[in-house]
This record gives structure tokens, C-alpha cells and sequence, in this order.
């Protein structure tokens, strides 16, 4: 359904922007090759059962990969990861190459050096406007106790910049 209120798109950009999120890697297996996106589109959603979620834009090309593959990793990034958030940003075809990045026992890549990682499988998924849901169960998590990046007003920041 077509916006309604007739919202400027560069004010609503400019009004999300003022709400300061993490920086994840959402990551899966299409058949043998890892595939990934950079998203601030992450939160919890239940301790119990334990679920998160996370958006796709619908217009992506992982989305049907990431749907039929049926689970997925957030890998949220480190603060001194910027490199990865513009790589899996970016339009670059392997993504993954010179990673280090290993295969969890779901199947879903995990990147080294993270604050955090969540292995999941996908719950369920839910088409909204021009994104789509993705809700996962979450099977394993560790944290490295290592700070996030930030991103904030369409730049990156970090808990200890002045």
C-alpha cells in the first residue's frame, strides 16, 4: 500500500538516521557459496523462546536465498570493523574472499573478530512495505565482550570517540 501521509523519502531518511543503531552482517549459504549483507535493521524480539529479527529489502537478490536457505547469522561488528560494513555494503561479487570466516554446525558463516554472533534458524517471515521480516530462532550466540560500531546521521561512531 503506497504511503498515505505523502512523507518527504529524504525526511524519513533523515528522521530514521537520528536513531543511533548497531552494525551487523547478516550472512547464509546459497548451496556452497557464503553470501552476505551489511544491516542495522536488528533487534530482539523474545528471551523466550529466543528470537530476533532482521530486515531485507525486497528488492535484493538474497532474498529468495536467504528464505529458501531456512537459517541465518548476525554477526554484529566490532568498532573497528567499518571495513566490513563497506564491503558487504558494497557490490563486491566475494564478498568473503581473504575472510577467515567459518562455518557454524547450522551452516551459516560467522566472521572473525565480531562483538557478538547469532546462529539461527529461520521462524518465520513477513512481507512489510518494501522490506521483508526475517524472524529468527536463535540455536547458539557467544559474545567476544568486544564494544559494537555505531552508526548514527548516515556516518560511523564508537563508544570511545571524544
Amino acid at each position: 500500500m503506497p504511503n498515505q501521509n505523502k512523507i518527504d523519502p529524504a525526511q524519513l531518511r533523515q528522521c530514521f538516521g537520528s536513531f543511533m543503531t548497531g552494525i551487523t552482517v547478516v550472512t547464509t549459504m546459497d548451496a556452497d557459496t557464503p553470501i552476505g549483507f551489511t544491516a542495522n535493521s536488528f533487534t530482539s524480539v523474545s528471551l523466550d523462546p529466543a528470537l530476533l529479527l532482521i530486515c531485507i529489502d525486497n528488492a535484493s537478490d538474497n532474498l529468495e536465498k536467504f528464505t529458501k536457505a531456512g537459517h541465518f547469522g548476525v554477526n554484529i561488528l566490532a568498532d573497528d570493523q567499518e571495513d566490513l560494513s563497506g564491503r558487504f555494503a558494497s557490490s563486491v561479487e566475494n564478498r568473503f574472499s581473504e575472510l577467515n570466516w567459518q562455518k557454524t554446525d547450522i551452516g551459516n558463516p560467522e566472521l572473525p573478530g565480531c562483538a557478538a554472533f547469532f546462529d539461527c534458524n529461520l521462524e518465520t517471515s513477513h512481507v512489510a512495505g518494501d522490506h521483508t521480516i526475517l524472524i529468527g530462532r536463535v540455536m547458539a550466540c557467544h559474545d567476544t565482550g568486544k564494544d559494537g560500531l555505531g552508526y548514527h546521521r548516515g556516518g560511523y561512531f564508537t563508544l570511545d570517540q571524544n
